[in-house]
């Protein structure tokens, strides 16, 4: 790889981690050619863009970010071969690696970056795919809000009626 080429990738690097949120770094090796294509086909399915890529050049590329990004923390997480997996929601990589290990031994997870916080080692596989997506917590945000002003019309509207069922037996009492 020439020079010019090197700082071509960087440069694309450089404007992918600027662009996501989210992403992992994983090992991938290993992997036989079929096993790697069912890997490429189910990361392309869930929306989830992987590439395998020189640690030097990935580490360049963070190192021209400003240090409030937090890509310090991945630095250590950049030894041996190293797939990184790019994504627009948070769990969608745990998901796709718990499910692919059912079958295989790999992808193993070296790192996470999930909004400035970086998460270490195949052991937080589980959490991170537990993580709920910005979407889900919208929707919980919005169910509980909701919940409340429910029960409220819900107790206008019966204690309306009881209401009126007094006046009208009060009505007839006098009647």
């Amino acid at each position: 790889m020439t020079k010019a080429e090197k700082t071509a990738v960087i440069e694309g690097l450089k404007e992918k981690f600027g662009d996501s949120n989210f992403f992992y770094v994983t090992d991938a090796s290993e992997l036989t050619v079929e096993t790697t294509s069912q890997l490429r086909r189910l990361c392309f399915e869930k929306g989830i863009e992987i590439k395998v890529l020189k640690n030097t050049l990935v580490r360049k590329a963070l190192e021209s970010f400003p240090e409030e990004k937090n890509y310090a923390g991945l630095m250590d997480a950049l030894k041996g071969p190293t797939a990184i997996m790019f994504t627009e929601t948070a769990n969608a990589p745990a998901k796709l690696i718990k499910e692919f290990r059912k079958d295989n031994e790999k992808p193993v997870l070296k790192a996470a970056y999930i909004d400035q916080d970086v998460f270490f080692g195949d052991d937080q596989i589980e959490a991170l795919a537990n993580l709920k997506s910005k979407e889900e917590l919208i929707g919980e945000v919005i169910t509980l809000l909701q919940s409340p002003a429910k029960n409220v019309i819900s107790a206008l509207k019966s204690s309306g009626s009881t209401i009126a069922g007094i006046i009208k037996t009060l009505s007839e009492r006098e009647g």
